[in-house]
């Protein structure tokens, strides 16, 4: 069994247009690695320097993972991950 990966739209140009990847790792961060391994490009697209990019939201199994460690959070085999482009904007 290994970790399902949710893409969204916007990020699927890296999955061949898969909307959803498998992966494997102990830690986000190490499913990420392991993504990148395999999808190049879709690491940079997630992370920077600073960790998550800000407009990307992550959820573990329907948790913010700001809220469970960013890329520390601890992840297994059965989990799934979903990455969502934030949405703002908008005038009044």
């Amino acid at each position: 069994m290994a970790i399902e990966v949710r893409i969204p739209t916007i990020l699927r140009t890296y999955t061949g247009g898969a909307k959803s990847v498998e992966g494997s790792g102990d830690t986000l961060a190490d499913l990420f690695a392991d993504l990148e391994s395999r999808h190049g490009g879709l690491h940079g697209r997630l992370v920077d320097d600073a960790g998550l990019r800000r407009f990307v939201n992550v959820y573990l199994n329907d948790e913010d993972v700001r809220f469970l460690g960013g890329l520390s959070a601890p992840v297994k085999d059965g989990d799934t991950v979903t990455v969502l482009p934030a949405v703002a904007g908008g005038t009044r």
